[in-house]
């Protein structure tokens, strides 16, 4: 009787796994028809505007992975994108609009290149003393971006502030403290930009096989597996259960002895530490010393369109991240090499981002309202 039980279970698991990848495999066709369908309407459109729309889509294209030069751009565009992506998608998944990553993006590379130049002088240059500096820069902003995170947290479970507007506000205050700080006191005697001194050279990641000074595979490594961590600890773990039911359900969280309040201010630091380390990552992989950070670019607003085109799981921010990443490459090149209007070639790209969204945005809105009873 357990032998036949053992079969029957076992034959449940193969055919829930196989609806699983099937899933999988019908999103996937999904995006790509998407994205083939909105090339093609974007290319008409450029035609029909005056503009020569091959050359569009060939200019996007190999702007996005025509060489070795462009393939690198793209994937650290990329590299930035999973990572504030995965802060995002960290607290939309729970309930919690946490608007602020750019800020606890900037607080968090800031926190960095303190360390390391604070820290330079007292320990012995090379390699070694370049990894320990990475290490102590990249806690240093990992516990600044969570800390950052929590104060809009704490502020939306015991006082009722709404979470959108104190996010939001806290990226212009992290922008202008910054920016305050190194004008009035970290820039160096004798120049006019408001830059901080740069990192020790050895305090950098290796560009391997791409060759690039603001590019390193390390980084993006670094970044898939923070996506994968997550989205274990959200999806395997009964810390992320707590999280996100305490998000939708917070009655039932309370009912089975979760601390919803606690939970929403573990929610928003959990975020904010992802967006911390990718400040890290932004300040020893790309610029190599910090500046004002009104000139950066918007990696933590960005991020909201990509985890909401992942669905907010961790692991399809990863394809999200990588088209955004393509995307925003082959934008930038075809702005340097042909003479198309970038109000045109952002409505293109929106266009694309658009229609591969829809779909997920049609499932998303299904679950919300019990439609459909196949859960897809």
């Amino acid at each position: 009787m357990s032998t036949v039980g053992e079969r029957a279970r076992s034959a449940v698991e193969e055919l829930a796994g196989w609806m699983v990848r099937a899933t999988v495999v019908e999103r996937f066709s999904i995006a790509v028809a998407s994205t083939l369908l909105a090339l093609l309407i974007g290319a008409v459109i450029v035609d029909a505007s005056g503009y020569d729309a091959v050359a569009f889509v060939s200019a996007l294209l190999y702007g996005a992975a025509g060489n070795i030069s462009n393939l690198a751009f793209t994937l650290r565009q990329s590299t930035m994108l999973i990572l504030t992506g995965v802060a995002v998608a960290i607290a939309f998944r729970a309930g919690v609009f946490n608007i602020g990553v750019q800020g606890q993006f900037v607080v968090g590379g800031f926190a960095t290149v303190l360390t390391v130049l604070a820290l330079a002088p007292l320990l012995p240059g090379g390699v070694v003393g370049g990894i320990v500096l990475m290490l102590l820069g990249t806690i240093a902003a990992v516990v600044v971006g969570g800390s950052y995170a929590a104060l809009p947290g704490l502020m939306k479970a015991y006082s009722g502030a709404n979470e959108v507007i104190t996010t939001i506000m806290l990226n212009f205050i992290a922008s202008g403290v910054v920016y305050f700080l190194i004008d009035a006191y970290l820039r160096p005697s004798g120049t006019s930009a408001p830059n901080t001194e740069s990192l020790p050279e050895y305090v950098s990641l290796p560009g391997f096989a791409f060759g690039s000074g603001s590019f390193s595979v390390i980084g993006l490594a670094i970044a898939l597996l923070a996506a994968v961590g997550v989205y274990v600890v959200m999806d395997r773990t009964r810390f992320g259960y707590d999280l996100v039911t305490s998000g939708y359900q917070e009655s039932a969280a309370t009912y089975s002895g979760v601390d919803s309040k606690r939970t929403v201010v573990t929610t928003m630091v959990f975020s904010g530490m992802v967006a911390g380390l990718a400040g890290a990552m932004f300040a020893v992989m790309i610029l190599g010393y910090y500046s004002d950070p009104n000139t950066f670019p918007t990696f933590g607003f960005d991020a909201i369109a990509v985890s909401l085109l992942a669905a907010n799981n961790p692991l399809g921010v990863i394809p999200a991240g990588l088209l955004f990443g393509g995307l925003d490459a082959g934008g930038q090149y075809i702005g340097f090499t042909l003479d198309v209007p970038a109000e045109l070639v952002d409505g293109v790209i929106g266009l694309i981002v658009l229609f591969v969204a829809a779909p997920e945005l049609f499932r998303m809105s299904a679950r919300r309202l019990g439609l459909g009873g196949d859960g897809k």
